[in-house]
């Protein structure tokens, strides 16, 4: 194995941004069948990544390739694998490994092989946990050319010597710092070992962390390294980035404001905790918004047909930990939102990836709180561009949106019943052009729109109500102070945390709702279990010293529940209600997280 201290830097292939007569994948020395199937499948130019990493595998060589998500990594490594399956003899041991993190890559990964080798006799399997283990035995005692597995498997079936690696002249492993942060380490190194000296490794990522680089040192010989900047505007996806300072207490209003005014596409919400997604997304259920949870938590199958409604478009928004995320690709999705800060970069570029692609803008959205401030300024070293700072949006803008929407829906049928062509749209207008004629005659015209409007305002969820602004949770000095400059248009001074808890605990204005003297504890037993207010409080008094009269608002939600108990108590509350049964069941008991 290699003992160099870095890779070579790749000699770039062609294809700049600023050179309109890039290469094409008829440049990059593929075999022609394969340039056939590419063009099939509509692509015309290869992106940077591809015009650098293929000439290179092409070659023979080793390969370190970093690159943001959705810049086009899988055709760099799977195209050069099918053509040097070209050559070279079978004898029904597989001939190419690839690695990835998650069922779901595995998945797309094996879709995309296929799909270019629709004119060569290639056995591709895919290789993944909670899928039929005998299948798989089946298939590789078959005989197969290409594996694509998850590492877990990959070891199971190795171990029980199913996966015979002895043939094998190519690895790939593809996000493989993803793989490196699920805790794969052990599981590469020992597959990376039982492979032949002499295959040719191809290693892609969009971070480059030192446990990668340890890796790379191990188990490449001389790779050529080939690095998409972040500064290629033309590579790195088309995303909008901002970020927006919210209190913990109102981030889930800000979250609805800004749901509200986006009117996203396709959403993924990111939250760090597969408990803070249940509870996230119950409550935008309970909102009326079509949303999935999606967390290691959940079967498989429940997260097949979670992802199955988010490609579909039965469900507008996922709200999803990163671990159950990883892998996912969906084509549509408009926007991404880091509802939590992640505690490291890594996570950050990996979520925005997932938008922007195929040539759409996306849209990048963090929710900060004052204290996160540390971990923003990180991520913004790491990615070297500065992520402005911007007002959360107010009600002037949500009532904005909402009536835009609305004169949009207007403007669609009336561009629909002035349509001659459409005689289906004239006939089902004729009714109502019938209705509108009987009322103009007995009312003004402004007034008689005006109601139809709110009418249908009331009907498809846009009524401009009573909304209240969503305090700012800047504070001198500001976040950013260029980026900034002062303003404070979100409604309340900065640092001012009046109003109403987000989450429905508390009426506006009730200073228990986590404030001074009180604290909220999380419950995790709700009304699915049949909780009701009465038994929290009964197993509060009867297993401490507190009054019934002196706990404080009680939310049950589906799921788990929320209560207010004087912080004094708080520790003893939760110390007795761990060790003590309601409702049958022995509930987590701990300080909510969102009061903060």
């Amino acid at each position: 194995m290699s003992t160099e201290p870095e890779p070579a830097e790749a000699t770039p292939e062609g294809g700049s941004d600023g050179d309109p007569q890039g290469p094409t994948f008829a440049d990059l020395g593929l075999h022609p069948t394969l340039v056939e199937a590419v063009a099939a499948l509509g692509y015309d130019e290869p992106t940077p990544i591809q015009a650098q990493a293929i000439p290179i595998l092409v070659d023979g060589r080793d390969l370190l390739g970093l690159a943001a998500t959705g810049t086009g990594k899988t055709a760099a490594f799977a195209l050069p694998l099918l053509h040097a399956l070209q050559t070279g003899s079978r004898d029904g041991r597989p001939r190419a490994l690839v690695l990835v993190p998650t069922r779901e890559l595995a998945r797309q990964v094996a879709r995309a092989l296929k799909g270019y080798a629709r004119e060569q006799d290639v056995q591709v399997l895919e290789v993944y946990g909670g899928a039929s283990m005998r299948h798989q035995l089946r298939m590789l005692d078959k005989g197969v050319d290409v594996v694509v597995a998850t590492p877990g498997r990959a070891l199971d079936h190795l171990q029980r010597g199913s996966l015979d690696l002895s043939a094998l002249t190519q690895v790939v492993l593809d996000e493989a710092d993803e793989m490196l942060d699920m805790g794969f380490q052990e599981d590469l190194e020992a597959i990376l070992g039982a492979t032949p000296d002499g295959r040719q490794t191809a290693l892609f990522s969009a971070t480059f962390p030192d446990r990668l680089r340890g890796l790379a040192k191990r188990h490449q010989t001389g790779p050529a390294r080939v690095e998409i900047p972040r500064t290629q505007e033309a590579e790195r996806p088309r995303i909008t980035e901002r970020v927006h300072v919210v209190r913990r207490a109102h981030k889930a209003a800000a979250l609805a404001r800004v749901l509200a005014v986006e009117a996203p596409t396709a959403a993924l919400i990111f939250c760090r905790t597969r408990v803070d997604v249940d509870r996230l997304a119950e409550e935008l259920d309970e909102a009326g918004t079509r949303v999935e949870a999606l967390h290691g938590g959940l079967s498989q199958g429940e997260r097949d047909r979670v992802m199955k409604r988010l490609r579909e478009g039965i469900a507008d928004l996922v709200v999803a930990t990163d671990v159950a995320a990883r892998g996912l690709d969906v084509d549509h999705l408009s926007h991404v939102i880091n509802y939590d800060v992640p505690d490291s970069p890594e996570p950050y570029v990996h979520r925005i990836g997932r938008t922007g692609r195929a040539g759409r803008q996306g849209v990048a959205i963090m929710l900060a709180e004052p204290r996160d401030r540390n971990k923003v300024r990180n991520i913004e070293r790491t990615i070297k561009r500065r992520i402005p700072v911007a007002d959360l949006p107010g009600v002037d803008d949500l009532q904005a949106a909402r009536l835009g929407r609305l004169a949009d829906r207007i403007a669609e049928g009336v561009g629909r019943m002035v349509d001659e062509e459409d005689d289906a749209a004239d006939a089902a207008m004729a009714p109502y052009r019938s209705l509108a004629e009987d009322l103009l005659d007995e009312g003004e015209a402004v007034d008689l729109l005006a109601a139809a409007l709110h009418a249908l305002a009331e009907a498809t969820g846009e009524a401009v109500g009573n909304e209240q602004e969503i305090p700012d949770g800047r504070r001198p000095p500001p976040w950013h102070k260029e980026h900034d400059g002062g303003r404070n248009q979100g409604g309340g001074r900065p640092g001012d945390t009046r109003g109403g808890d987000a989450r429905g605990g508390g009426k506006p204005g009730d200073s228990r709702g986590g404030g001074p003297g009180w604290t909220r504890l999380f419950v995790s037993i709700g009304r699915n279990a049949g909780l009701r207010p009465g038994d929290l409080v009964g197993a509060i008094a009867g297993e401490t010293h507190l009054p019934g009269k002196a706990i404080g608002y009680i939310d049950i939600k589906s799921s788990f529940s929320l209560v207010d108990v004087p912080t004094n108590a708080a520790q003893a509350v939760i110390a007795a209600l761990q060790n003590t049964t309601i409702r049958g069941r022995r509930p987590t008991v701990k300080v909510d997280r969102y009061s903060h």
